[in-house]
């Protein structure tokens, strides 16, 4: 099969598509033929080693998120079957088990039912996404109808499916961006309030916009020293919840006290197997009432646009997810 690899760290130069070979699926293992792959940050960092994983050079395969149909299956295997849609789970090692290639085996807990009636394009872009969303929002965070939350990195996959979540749940979202370029695409989304950190002082405009309260939650993205601001901008007994570091350096805490700081792991999360049903089944609601409809701000056509694909994703000129349609 095709599959994307490098061999050494850097920018999406040192992808390659090249042939390997494909297994057939052991016990417990189910193969997918890969109609669409989602790229994340994670994937860019990870290829310039930068990312809290390190790759095994040479011969690393990189991807978290894709979207196929299942052609064959392991011993023992009894949930899925050849024919059926599915979708990678993003909570396996992404040097061994990359999904981004034509064809890929994966442990049986590493795959999830694609939503019916989802096509693969729109199903590469929603389950990091949107899990994520679930589960550092609702089941880490404890949002509630009518808190107000602050997201940050907001035009990202997981930023606008944060946003969706807001609203589906009752919740307000403040949504932040560097570039006013992209405000108006984040209202159109649903985010009740943008603030351009370029601009204007976060805590002032989280306080203005919150009557001085602050903000009951926050999901961030990012980490860094910008993390005491945003504990400065929460409301008595707040949550943070840190899911990202797109700021490598260390996180500084606000003394805003009482003040609590969890953190979500999704790689984590998703190895367990009620977590997996419960984010699929707020995922799948959202996507067939739709009220969840992921943002896909390009798609590329065949594998050997991954470079192009990446290219953009370094750009950070976009709003949503890239898809790569094999």
């Amino acid at each position: 099969m095709r599959t994307v690899l490098f061999h050494e760290l850097g920018g999406p130069e040192v992808l390659s598509v090249e042939d390997v070979p494909l297994p057939d699926p052991g016990p417990g293992e189910v193969r997918v033929r890969v109609e669409a792959l989602g790229l994340n940050r994670a994937d860019a960092q990870f290829r310039a080693g930068t990312y809290v994983l390190r790759p095994t050079l040479p011969g690393s395969r990189l991807g978290y998120e894709a979207a196929g149909v299942v052609d064959a299956v392991g011993e023992g295997v009894t949930a899925f079957a050849p024919g059926q849609p599915v979708m990678s789970a993003a909570n396996f090692g992404i040097g061994a088990h990359g999904v981004h290639g034509e064809q890929v085996v994966l442990p049986v807990e590493s795959v999830v039912a694609r939503p019916e009636g989802t096509d693969a394009v729109t199903s590469a872009a929603a389950w990091l996404a949107y899990s994520t969303a679930y589960g550092g929002m609702l089941e880490t965070g404890g949002m509630r109808p009518g808190d107000h939350v602050l997201i940050t990195g907001a035009s990202s996959g997981s930023g606008t499916a944060a946003i969706q979540t807001a609203v589906r749940m009752g919740a307000v979202p403040i949504a932040t961006t560097r570039s006013a370029a992209k405000r108006r695409r984040l209202i159109e989304l649903g985010a009740a309030h943008v603030v351009t950190t370029d601009e204007e002082d976060l805590v002032t405009a989280v306080r203005r916009l919150t009557g001085g309260r602050g903000v009951e939650l926050v999901l961030d993205a990012v980490g860094g020293p910008g993390f005491a601001a945003l504990g400065d901008a929460v409301a008595a007994d707040g949550v943070l919840v840190a899911y990202g570091r797109l700021d490598p350096r260390p996180i500084e805490l606000s003394m805003n006290w009482p003040l609590s700081v969890r953190t979500y792991a999704h790689g984590i999360a998703a190895r367990d197997a009620a977590y997996r049903r419960r984010a699929a089944a707020f995922v799948g609601a959202g996507l067939r009432d739709g009220s969840l409809v992921p943002v896909v701000a390009e798609t590329f056509e065949g594998l050997d646009r991954i470079v192009d694909a990446h290219r953009l994703l370094e750009s950070n000129a976009f709003t949503g997810k890239i898809v790569v349609r094999i």
